[in-house]
């Protein structure tokens, strides 16, 4: 629009008020108190517009599928597990994006989201995949030599690796009967894929949480020295907006996942 055509809409609008919305100075134009309690109402139905206007651009796209989800879970269990729902689905590009932070699904263009927690999502739908446990990993190579993990108690011959898991060395320790090793010490890592990749090179001993580290332990680049393991009230979850529940690619993959879930579960079971 002209500057002209913009001011004629101005001045319609401070018609139809009955206000004035500006005052013109010159060059200067400035809102009055009048523009100044109108702005913030329009702003916030702005940026609902624009929300909304999203939303409808990503769900009118029948080929896209946009998943958030935690790094390390992407890297471990879901990324390795992308090429069979590609076979099933060559129709559906997924776009998966990696995050710590819970991503708002009523605000952020994605279409699920993969979390860990206690499934305490409000105004989503939640969907229970698996529960989570945790026990010691490290190299084989820790396994031999003068310093050769046996028994827990060598435990404190060795370099803890921690992550940011709710449960941590302190609770295993204890329910292991360690005592003289102390829960603190040692690297921290932010993400526990790193964690499993610093335990893999010998740099120490892990807590694990067993759906990250089940792919090394199948692949012998990792071993769990010791049959204690602890279990968590925490658990994964697949969650989406309620309202999305039927959407063709939604249900697609939310049955694709089932059925991973499934199989992980039944192989835990035999293993």
């Amino acid at each position: 629009m002209t500057p002209a055509a913009i001011s004629h809409q101005v001045k319609g609008l401070e018609d139809w008020f009955g206000a004035k919305l500006f005052q013109r100075r010159n060059r200067e134009i400035l809102m009055t108190e009048a523009g100044q309690l109108l702005l913030p109402g329009v702003r916030d139905g702005m940026d609902q517009l624009e929300t909304a206007v999203q939303r409808i651009t990503v769900q009118g796209d029948d080929t896209e599928l946009r998943i958030t989800c935690m790094p390390s879970f992407a890297s471990k269990w879901l990324v390795p597990r992308l090429g069979s729902f590609r076979a099933r689905h060559p129709e559906i590009d997924v776009l998966l994006s990696t995050s710590e932070g819970i991503v708002d699904l009523e605000v952020e263009p994605f279409d699920l989201g993969i979390r860990s927690g206690r499934g305490n999502y409000p105004g989503l739908t939640v969907h229970r995949l698996f529960d989570d446990a945790v026990f010691p990993v490290c190299s084989p190579a820790l396994l031999e030599g003068p310093t050769a993990l046996r028994c827990p108690d060598d435990l404190k011959n060795h370099t803890l690796l921690h992550d940011d898991y709710p449960v941590g060395w302190q609770e295993w320790l204890t329910a292991a009967g360690v005592e003289g090793a102390d829960p603190r010490r040692g690297p921290m890592f932010d993400n526990s894929a790193m964690l499993l990749q610093a335990a893999a090179e010998g740099l120490g001993v892990a807590l694990a949480r067993h759906v990250l580290a089940y792919a090394d332990i199948v692949a012998g680049r990792l071993v769990a020295p010791f049959p204690i393991t602890l279990t968590s009230d925490m658990a994964y979850y697949l969650v989406h907006l309620p309202r999305t529940a039927d959407r063709p690619m939604i249900r697609a993959f939310r049955e694709w996942l089932f059925e991973e879930a499934y199989n992980y579960r039944a192989e835990q079971d035999r293993g």
